[in-house]
């Protein structure tokens, strides 16, 4: 697991509970391992967005993990809600993820997660802005 260099980051991922921490944290490496595997993408940024760890690289649409605070039994990967994203993962995946509105992606706890279908999204997030006017961004 790629390790954690900002505090507060790593301060954030303490405050979830054990069983979220986990899941979210297999997130946070998903998206790193996405980034990593394809040079184009670039270098992942690690950060705090309305108090949640966030990813972001150049090009691309903001990532942020977290737990929806009326779910304790969920977690989620949340997207700019001003983007096409959701919908387009909504389209792409109809019946492998769970959406919450325009904005994230959530999980239930101890569900299994399609990984496949999970990078491909993150993918499509980190090159939006490079595939944001294509039909399915490309997809």
């Amino acid at each position: 697991m790629a390790k954690i260099e900002n505090p507060l980051v790593a301060a954030a991922f303490d405050a979830y509970p054990s069983d979220v921490r986990r899941q979210l944290l297999r997130l946070r490496q998903l998206i790193v391992d996405v980034a990593d595997s394809h040079e184009a993408i670039g270098r992942v940024e690690e950060m705090l967005k309305w108090g949640e760890p966030s990813y972001l690289v150049k090009g691309g649409s903001t990532i942020r993990l977290g737990m929806p605070s009326s779910s304790p039994e969920r977690f989620a990967m949340y997207f700019n809600c001003n983007t096409k994203l959701v919908d387009t993962f909504r389209e792409i995946y109809p019946k492998t993820f769970e959406f919450e509105g325009n904005r994230a992606i959530v999980f239930a706890l101890g569900s299994r997660i399609d990984t496949d279908a999970l990078r491909h999204c993150v993918e499509l997030a980190l090159r939006y802005h490079r595939v944001k006017k294509l039909p399915l961004l490309g997809a």
